[in-house]
């Protein structure tokens, strides 16, 4: 299988009809069409961080509404995908063999992060589910090397789906400045020519993303970068895959640029 990273949108929106969202939510309902079937699918959620790797490793996770003043729809959505114990405890010792400090947590359901996108994308819930969190102290090498420790699950059928976003500066979200929708397109633009230009190398993409604060408006547009950590997670996975990504995907958010990236297998 592959790597992908999808923009999740704002909270439920994609789900709700939000117009706003229509590109975005368009783009996730086709993309799981256009990729073989995996066998499963483990989720890097920005909403999710802990002090240790965590995975998620209960047998039938719940839902997890982490998000609030929305329509009581919002409330409602279900995803019955089951869970993965058993995938669990494989990523766990992928993890544990690259010295990577992790547990299990049999408790966490599903937040947003995950169940917004895979509610479009694989709207059937019939591939298991195992969730991965960030790392609460926000150390990029940390979670590149979280990836690439995962990505031997991809000659497993896994699917590794990061799901954040590109830029996520919520203030920034509501205005109309020009100058929002520049800062957002110069951070896009370096983004997309460090993961995807085929004349850089993998040092070279690496020391880009590691010190990705130093990228034309990398603060304005991540004030904190819980929401580009998964990325990250998916450059460290589909490095040892294809190597550069391809963008999928992009479109303009309120007002700003998100963008979507893929990594395909080599015999994907």
């Amino acid at each position: 299988m592959s790597v992908l990273f999808v923009p999740h949108g704002g909270g439920p929106m994609p789900l709700l009809g939000d117009e706003n969202h229509r590109a975005l939510t368009q783009f996730m309902r086709t993309v799981g069409g256009e990729l073989p079937k995996p066998k499963a699918i483990v989720v890097i959620t920005a909403h999710w961080e802990e002090n240790v790797a965590t995975i998620s490793s209960s047998p039938a996770p719940g839902m997890f509404y982490d998000y609030h003043g929305f329509p009581q729809e919002a409330y409602e959505f279900k995803y019955s995908a089951p869970g993965n114990p058993e995938l669990a405890e494989n990523i766990m010792r992928l993890l544990q063999a690259d010295g990577i400090k992790c547990k299990l947590d049999s408790a966490r359901d599903f937040d947003h992060g995950t169940f917004v996108p895979l509610m479009l994308m694989y709207p059937a819930a019939d591939i298991p589910v195992v969730q991965i969190s960030l790392l609460n102290n926000l150390d990029p090498a940390a979670h590149i090397a979280l990836g690439k420790a995962l990505a031997p699950l991809c000659s497993q059928g896994v699917l590794i789906l990061g799901s954040g976003m590109s830029f996520h500066n919520m203030r920034a979200f509501f205005t109309s400045s020009p100058s929002t929708r520049d800062k957002s397109e110069y951070f896009d633009n370096w983004l997309t020519e460090t993961l995807t230009n085929t004349a850089l190398t993998a040092d070279e993409q690496q020391v880009r993303l590691v010190n990705w604060q130093s990228a034309p408006e990398a603060r304005f547009c991540h004030p904190r970068e819980e929401h580009l950590l998964p990325l990250l997670v998916c450059y460290g996975a589909g490095s040892a895959l294809s190597g550069h990504a391809v963008k999928l995907f992009d479109t303009f958010l309120f007002n700003t640029k998100i963008s979507a990236f893929f990594w395909p297998s080599q015999n994907a």
